[in-house]
C-alpha cells in the first residue's frame, strides 16, 4: 500500500484528509508539527509527503529543504497563497508539486497520482541529442559522458524536450506533460526550471547551445552540431 506522510497543523483539515485518503487506499502517517513530520519521514520512509507550509514550529520552506536533505521522497506542498513568487520559492526549495488551499481530497489525490506517474521508472528508450544522452529507464542524463546532477523535475523537463528534438514545444504543453497542469499553470514555473537546466548544461540564455527559447512560441532542444 502507498504510505503518505501528512504534515498539517489544522486539526480539522488533518483529520478530514486522514479519513478521506485512507478511504482511497493510502496509509496515512499524520503529524501536527514540522519536527514530528520530519521524524515520520525518516522513520516510516513514505511514498510521498503532503506538507502544509504554514506550520507553527518551523517555516514550511525550511522543512522542505530539511526533508530533501535526507530523502528524495516526492513532496506536495500546500499553500494558502496562489502567488507566482511563492510557488517558485516552494519549487526552488525542493517540492515536486503544490496545491492551493482550500483543496479537496479528490484534487490532492490527483496531484499525488500525477507525481507518482512522473517519478515512477519508465521503460522508454535512451534519448540522444548531440552529446546529450537521456536514459529515461534509469533516469540518468549525461553530457559529453559526464553525468548531470538534475532534480526530478529538471530530468522530466529535459526528457520531454529530448523526446522531440528540433520541435518547438509550448510552455502549455510542458505544463501539461511535466507538471500535469494543462490550464491555469504558471509560465514562470517553466521559466525557472529552464534556467536551472540551462545552467547545468553549461550554457546561458544569451549563448544557447541545446535549449532555445522562441518568444511567444515555446522551447526546443536541438543538436548544436547540426
Amino acid at each position: 500500500m502507498t504510505v503518505l506522510a501528512l504534515i498539517e497543523d489544522d486539526d480539522r483539515i488533518r483529520h478530514s484528509l486522514e479519513v478521506a485518503l485512507a478511504g482511497r487506499g493510502f496509509v496515512v502517517v499524520a503529524a501536527a508539527t514540522g519536527l514530528e513530520g520530519l521524524r515520520n519521514v525518516v522513520e516510516h520512509r513514505p511514498d510521498a509527503v503532503v506538507l502544509d507550509l504554514g506550520l507553527p514550529d518551523i517555516d514550511g520552506l525550511e522543512l522542505v529543504k530539511m526533508i530533501r536533505a535526507v530523502s528524495d521522497v516526492p513532496i506536495v506542498a500546500a499553500t494558502a497563497r496562489d502567488d507566482e513568487s511563492g510557488i517558485v520559492r516552494t519549487l526552488n526549495a525542493g517540492a515536486d508539486d503544490y496545491v492551493v488551499k482550500p483543496y479537496s481530497a479528490d484534487h490532492l489525490e490527483a496531484r499525488l497520482r500525477a507525481v507518482f506517474r512522473r517519478t515512477s521508472p519508465r521503460n522508454d528508450p535512451v534519448l540522444v541529442v548531440g552529446s546529450l544522452r537521456v536514459d529515461t529507464s534509469s533516469r540518468v542524463a549525461s553530457l559529453d559522458g559526464r553525468k548531470l546532477e538534475l532534480t526530478r523535475m529538471e530530468f522530466d523537463l529535459l526528457a520531454h524536450l529530448a523526446s522531440q528534438p528540433g520541435h518547438v514545444v509550448s510552455k502549455r504543453e510542458l505544463l501539461a506533460a511535466v507538471w500535469d497542469q494543462p490550464l491555469g499553470g504558471a509560465d514562470k514555473t517553466v521559466d525557472v526550471h529552464l534556467s536551472w537546466l540551462r545552467r547545468k548544461l553549461g550554457e546561458t540564455a544569451a549563448a544557447p547551445r541545446y535549449l532555445h527559447v522562441l518568444r511567444g512560441a515555446g522551447v526546443k532542444l536541438v543538436d548544436p552540431g547540426e
